[in-house]
């Protein structure tokens, strides 16, 4: 028999910890082997080599399922830490920064951008990317669908296009360019039809989906065009997402233009259900909280933009009680520096703490003020960040490190200063935060890293490529500026 190891048969060994992602007792599993065949996690325990199957040494090692991202917007990679933008909240920011600058994209600076944001996610341990791709206007000049894909295929990754685009403005036009100018609701459905039939996988295991995705359930079209979306997303099997309740701004306007709440608006255009879920959800009423989750609404929660853009922190715990289903974004990195899975994560697990102490009724009990420092484990967060997106995409053979599903999986090696001292290693990823060294990765159980390295990648052209497209998009968007 040949000893030539088979491609994409491994056995994973002697790993320190393994987290799996499910619930209570089962969130750590006590083996220490894991073995890959055929894409999927075949067997685990305590596990002797077969022959042809290559052997990962995870001696130190801790292994989490790979991350799901349910909120992205990937051209904004491009648009870190920009100045006009850098002070601002929400609907400021939006017209200093992100709508300012999205007709300077061309397909060359469109598609860095995209690359750039897929790296950063994957070096953080992230397999799966649901990107609420927005920059849609009449007789666009490149296909971001196809760049999307294109890039995420070349990477090993999964990848969910939500669809966005508005068939109205949000009345900002004199400050905006005018790449913003709305399509036609009727041009915008025919193209859901075309990205459904050339790229939706319906599998639970699918590597392409496509998401009805209007950029704004309040802002971005109009009631009866909201409806009929829902009703033509359910016709195609597609799943649904917008942005929803980032502001107290979205209740006065709901109220305003509607006379009820954001998700009240939402519901009567028959825009909730388990097939549905919003970025943000930071503003909400009791009463929304409870129709949420009673229809098992999902949510995907972005601490760390909603954070530098002074919206607050969502309640998930609350969330989560009423039947939610809870998912981490990490937004666009134009209000989110460290746009990656494991900054995300460390984040909503130091934030859920802190809402829960802000909120608390002060108690004393000898001495000791009552806060929120048991809000969330890091086991609730890993659960959150992997098979929570999962479910709210559709992928239910991804998410959780067990027999029979899809080997979507990250071995980090805590070996940098930062984790040394740690007396459970497994919390190192999310409890310590940085960027852990990732010794090997695995997407439908091909290793698409290993030691750290992207094959093929030249990171130093990639810096080179990004700092000459900021360029290009700086002096565009001044040469802009001046015709306007």
């Amino acid at each position: 028999m040949s000893s030539v190891p088979l491609k994409n048969s491994y056995l994973i060994q002697n790993a320190h910890a393994i987290l799996t992602g499910l619930t209570g007792d089962a969130a750590r599993c006590s083996s220490t082997d894991i073995r890959i065949q055929s894409g999927k996690i075949t067997e685990m325990g305590r596990l002797s080599a077969q022959p042809n199957e290559q052997v990962v040494n995870t001696k130190d090692c801790v292994i989490y399922p790979a991350w799901v991202n349910t909120h992205h917007h990937l051209f904004q990679s491009l648009l870190k830490g920009e100045p006009q933008g850098l002070n601002q909240n929400l609907t400021s920011w939006l017209a200093s920064t992100p709508y300012r600058f999205r007709g300077a994209f061309d397909e060359a600076t469109f598609r860095i951008a995209v690359r750039i944001g897929l790296i950063e996610l994957l070096r953080s341990g992230c397999a799966t990317v649901a990107d609420h791709h927005y920059l849609y206007w009449p007789q666009m000049p490149f296909d971001g669908a196809a760049i999307l894909f294109d890039e995420a295929e070349k990477l090993g990754m999964r990848f969910v296009l939500c669809r966005g685009g508005a068939t109205l403005t949000r009345g900002l036009e004199s400050e905006l360019p005018q790449a913003l100018r709305p399509e036609k609701f009727e041009d915008y459905m025919l193209d859901m039809e075309r990205l459904v039939k050339h790229y939706h996988q319906p599998d639970s295991n699918a590597f392409r989906k496509i998401v009805m995705a209007p950029t704004s359930t309040l802002h971005s079209t109009t009631a009866p065009q909201l409806r009929e979306s829902a009703r033509i997303a359910r016709q195609l099997g597609i799943r649904m997402h917008s942005h929803l309740s980032e502001t107290v701004d979205y209740l006065d306007a709901a109220k305003a233009k509607f006379g009820m709440t954001p998700v009240q608006f939402c519901a009567e255009q028959d825009w909730i259900g388990s097939d549905v879920w919003f970025a943000h959800l930071v503003k909400l009423l009791p009463e929304e909280i409870q129709l949420l989750g009673q229809t098992q609404t999902g949510i995907a929660h972005c601490p760390q933009s909603n954070a530098r853009l002074g919206s607050g922190i969502a309640d998930l715990v609350a969330l989560e009680r009423t039947g939610m289903t809870i998912s981490i974004g990490v937004d666009g990195a134009g209000s989110n520096e460290a746009a990656d899975m494991l900054s995300e994560t460390h984040a909503a697990w130091l934030l859920q703490r802190a809402r829960k102490g802000m909120l608390a009724t002060p108690q004393y009990e000898g001495g000791q003020f009552e806060g929120g420092a048991d809000a969330a484990s890091i086991e609730d967060v890993i659960r959150w960040g992997t098979v929570g997106g999962a479910k709210i995409l559709g992928l239910d053979q991804v998410g959780t490190i067990e027999v029979g599903q899809q080997a979507d999986l990250v071995i980090y090696q805590l070996d940098d200063p930062r984790y040394f001292g740690l007396h459970d290693m497994a919390i190192g990823p999310v409890a310590s935060g940085g960027r852990a060294h990732i010794k090997a990765m695995f997407i439908a159980g091909k290793m698409v890293m290993e030691n750290d390295q992207i094959p093929d990648l030249d990171m130093m052209e990639l810096a080179w490529q990004a700092k000459q497209a900021v360029k290009l998009l700086q002096q565009r968007s001044m040469d802009m500026a001046k015709i306007a």
